[in-house]
């Protein structure tokens, strides 16, 4: 099989949860330690950070990424979903894995995917440790895909565990209350291993103090440890001073103020910036040579670095055209935090989601003044535009109906003016159609 090949048969053969939803999602761990048994254990061979949480995790994981590597390490990077091509889910150094990699993974281990039945999930988390273990590479960086105790990644022993925040997605796998989401977040927690986390949240904070106490963990909330001097929008960066609120300072130089230019400039970034701070911070207490200046070279060029797209991203400017993978209730309400700080005169709002997200949380949330484009991503659970449209005319939001992405994100650039803004989110899944 060629390429194009190999991957049709994942597709179509594998259970995939972004074609399937939950029916995709397995309980256990059995089908990835099988495959990775078969594989002679790579999960052990390499050292890895591993990163969940409700949102923030995907920007974490490449802005941690850019700095180790940036401090001379060979690094791993682990994320899902893709947006364009498969291979963006396995990284070295930035550099997706080679076409052949894949085809040669697929066409070894046909077989033992027919005996072991495992999910498309299940089946890229083996494939990237093989190759992380491998190409030796220094430290792998590892998202989780869904939840945490049950996640394929979650057979690792990680130098360091973070957690961003917890949020309300996934309640049909995860649990219906914040609590119950956070323990199965906590799932990541490993005995021994350091803990950070991104935000003090007060009704689910004492889920991870008890569990790293039962674990015999370390951990922090990175939210509480750094303090916020200044952020503003600087031409294509966001310019922020953040100096840490106890000794001793950050890193090596003498000033206690860290002075960085992020080249992802949604304001929902700061969050992460403190859990990447604070997880650098304790990668040096482990003996990583990581300077101030490896910082903040890494944090000038994230996307140059990584390959990240799709965070709070420009993709025209006449009119001003700009896209965001947030699809949850926080990451829309962090997507319109960013939508009230640009000026514009009116808003285009091309808008898809999937049938399994509370739709009617979301669309509670947006503005009634602007117009709307509705879509279906070009996914089996997309839901229907139409439905979509009288789904939001409940919350008195008005527009019309269009038969693809790319239909109604022209249709938008077509009626928007030079001073409006055009802006389409809702869905990963849009964002990844149109970059």
């Amino acid at each position: 099989m060629d390429y194009q090949n190999t991957l049709h048969y994942l597709y179509t053969r594998l259970p995939m949860f972004t074609r399937d939803g939950a029916s995709a999602f397995k309980k256990d761990l059995t089908n990835t330690l099988a495959l990775c048994k078969l594989l002679g254990n790579p999960q052990h061979r390499f050292k890895s950070i591993h990163i969940g949480g409700t949102n923030g995790k995907g920007s974490t994981s490449h802005m941690l990424a850019a700095i180790l590597q940036t401090a001379g390490y060979k690094t791993g990077l682990y994320t899902s979903p893709h947006l364009k091509d498969f291979r963006e889910r396995i990284r070295i150094n930035g550099e997706m894995i080679s076409e052949q990699t894949v085809i040669d993974f697929v066409a070894l281990h046909q077989t033992d995917f027919e005996n072991i039945q495992p999910s498309f999930f299940e089946m890229t988390v083996a494939l990237a440790f093989d190759v992380f273990a491998k190409e030796q590479v220094n430290i792998a960086i590892i998202e989780v895909g869904l939840g945490g105790r049950l996640d394929s990644t979650n057979i690792i022993t990680p130098l360091l565990s973070v957690i961003t925040n917890i949020g309300w997605d996934h309640m049909n796998m995860l649990g219906n209350t914040l609590q119950l989401i956070a323990a199965e977040k906590a799932g990541i927690i490993k005995p021994n291993v350091p803990l950070v986390v991104g935000e003090y949240q007060p009704e689910v904070a004492d889920t991870f103090i008890n569990k790293t106490k039962k674990e015999n963990s370390e951990m922090v909330f990175a939210s509480e440890e750094w303090g916020l001097i200044a952020a503003e929008k600087d031409g294509n960066y966001l310019a922020v001073d953040i100096q840490k609120h106890v000794l001793p300072t950050f890193g090596l130089s003498d000033d206690p103020v860290l002075h960085l230019q992020l080249d992802l400039t949604g304001t929902y970034q700061l969050k992460n910036l403190k859990t990447v701070l604070s997880a650098v911070q304790e990668l040096r207490e482990q003996g990583f040579t990581i300077t101030d200046e490896h910082v903040v070279k890494a944090l000038k060029q994230v996307k140059t670095l990584t390959g990240l797209h799709g965070r709070w991203e420009v993709i025209n400017n006449q009119p001003l055209t700009i896209c965001d993978t947030g699809h949850n209730p926080d990451g829309i309400q962090e997507v319109l935090k960013n939508i009230a700080a640009v000026s514009y005169n009116k808003l285009h709002f091309v808008i898809g989601v999937v049938n399994d997200k509370d739709s009617a949380k979301i669309l509670a949330m947006l503005p009634k003044a602007a117009v709307y484009y509705f879509c279906k991503p070009d996914i089996p659970r997309g839901l229907d535009a139409e439905t979509l449209k009288q789904q939001a005319g409940v919350f008195d939001l008005h527009g019309d109906v269009y038969p693809s992405v790319q239909s109604a994100l022209q249709a938008a650039q077509a009626n928007a003016a030079d001073t409006d803004l055009v802006f389409a989110g809702g869905s990963t899944f849009v964002v990844a159609e149109i970059i």
